[in-house]
């Protein structure tokens, strides 16, 4: 088999990725070598293969799915928002340059012919490609520089399968609507329907999914309930809806709060999944500086645009609820942007040129912008606790020997910390079960919390836990056979044009 599918949505959030996640699951067991691959993500949630080269954390967690080592053909073009009308590209792993929102029409024709180059070359290494596609392959406005959805579907003469959720409600409507917006050669390539994230009775919902499929001309593939206590590396904002109430209350001790803090330009937000998974660990993302005050620690999240965002940090008051915070012996966290924010000077002539900045000054530190971005897996030790973890960044913090408060300074990972303020540009740390755990534990001492970690199972069995739950979804749920059908014989012919007429 050289198969192919393009799982797409009526929307953002659909649920594409939890549902490409759980195919390459269900299809790896089957024996098949199976590649994930998205075109172009957006995404400011990225993942560092072992070569060194950056993808979407998506993508990462689907060829983690699939039993394959992630490579950066999966996920070719990787887009990271620095503004609203701004975007650094990463090409292949590594930086290519940024582009303005008016530049895409142009800028997208070489990438498109490296994504479709990486697609080409992932089909013919593996079984089974299944590719992801990006918000909706209904924005017509986009159409003719599309190399995500249709396009890659044209290209690759692949089946489309689309995925809707129906909590949002109005899910038949938005897939009649997805259908009709499109032209002829388009609509030839649609083979089906997922509903996905149902709650109740599905047989309330059967004359439904017939008229979709009477008046498209398209099966519903299956209807996937809703999961609770599955989630996904996120490609944008923090996502709480998955694991929040998850660690719930405990028999011993005290819940320790988090309160992490959500940057405008919030940057591999996936650093707190490991904590809020944690059982006795609450976390909630805010932008209030009553609820940062009030927690027991205070987290600063990673940062694609560190100084617009410490300025934004300062207008609203929540710099203020962190110095106080700090001032008391209460700890806070920073994790890559949200270290950088920490220092005492900050010299940027690289992602904002803002040139030289005041820092927040909890640590006797320094931070310079450097052209060329830090890429790697590094390891390490803290307090006996081995640390994997993964580094994405332009700024390098050092250590201000000319401040009298260095002395005093304790090494935490690759960072600082000093007193109850603690740095590091090390993302995914927090997964590593006995690091995470002592440092919550010294956290919660110095916040005066009596929480003791709970143990039990870690973070990647908890991750494996969800992907075979994915993929037991897939199995129960869909037309597993309809599926097999459409990857060994393509696209299904004499589909027919809604509504009639259409081109």
């Amino acid at each position: 088999m050289t198969g192919a599918l393009l799982v797409a949505g009526t929307t953002s959030d659909a649920g594409k990725s939890l549902v490409t996640t759980g195919l390459c699951r269900w299809l790896a067991r089957r024996g098949l070598r199976v590649a994930p691959y998205k075109a172009q993500n957006m995404s400011n949630n990225s993942m560092v293969c072992a070569d060194g080269g950056e993808i979407g954390r998506a993508q990462w967690l689907q060829a983690v799915a699939a039993g394959v080592e992630p490579e950066v053909a999966m996920n070719p073009v990787l887009l990271k928002p620095g503004s609203d009308r701004r975007s650094h590209v990463v090409l292949l792993g590594r930086p290519w340059g940024e582009l303005e929102a008016g530049e895409f029409a142009s800028g997208r024709r070489a990438l498109a012919a490296a994504a479709w180059d990486a697609f080409d070359d992932l089909r013919s290494r593996f079984d089974v490609v299944v590719a992801e596609g990006a918000g909706s392959p209904a924005e017509v406005n986009l159409r003719s520089g599309d190399y995500v959805n249709l396009g890659l579907a044209r290209h690759a003469r692949m089946p489309v399968v689309v995925v809707g959720d129906i909590d949002r409600g109005g899910v038949l409507a938005a897939m009649y609507g997805t259908l009709a917006l499109l032209d002829g050669e388009d609509q030839a390539l649609l083979a089906g329907w997922v509903v996905n994230k149902f709650r109740g009775d599905v047989g309330l919902l059967r004359p439904g999914l017939h008229t979709l499929e009477r008046v498209t001309g398209r099966p519903v593939l299956g209807v996937l309930p809703w999961l609770p206590g599955v989630w996904s590396d996120s490609e944008d904002a923090l996502a709480i809806g998955g694991w929040r109430g998850d660690a719930a209350s405990r028999a011993a001790g005290e819940t320790l709060r988090v309160a992490v803090v959500r940057f405008p330009r919030v940057s591999n937000a996936t650093d707190v999944d490991a904590l809020a998974l944690e059982p006795g660990v609450h976390v909630s993302v805010t932008t209030d500086p009553d609820v940062v005050a009030a927690s027991d620690v205070a987290v600063l999240p990673g940062s694609r645009s560190t100084v617009p965002d410490l300025a934004w940090l300062r207008a609203t008051g929540l710099a203020e609820a962190v110095l106080a915070r700090a001032a008391s012996g209460r700890p806070v966290l920073g994790i890559c942007g949200g270290y950088q924010a920490l220092a005492a000077v900050i010299t940027d002539e690289v992602e904002s040129g803002a040139g030289t900045v005041p820092g927040l000054d909890l640590l006797p530190t320094g931070v310079r912008f450097e052209p060329a971005k830090r890429l790697g897996r590094p390891t390490g030790q803290w307090r006996g606790h081995d640390v994997s973890a993964y580094e994405i960044h332009h700024g390098v913090a050092s250590l201000r020997t000319d401040d009298p408060r260095a002395v005093a300074a304790e090494p935490f990972l690759d960072g600082w910390r000093l007193g109850s303020v603690w740095g590091t540009t090390w993302h995914g740390a927090f997964e590593n079960d006995g690091f995470r755990r002592a440092w919550l534990s010294a956290a919660a001492a110095q916040a005066g919390v009596r929480y003791v970690p709970a143990g039990g199972p870690g973070f990647a069995a908890r991750r494996e836990s969800m992907v075979d739950a994915l993929a037991d979804a897939v199995a129960e749920h869909l037309d597993t056979d309809a599926l097999l059908r459409l990857l060994e014989d393509g696209v299904p012919d004499g589909l027919p044009l809604v509504p009639p007429g259409a081109s």
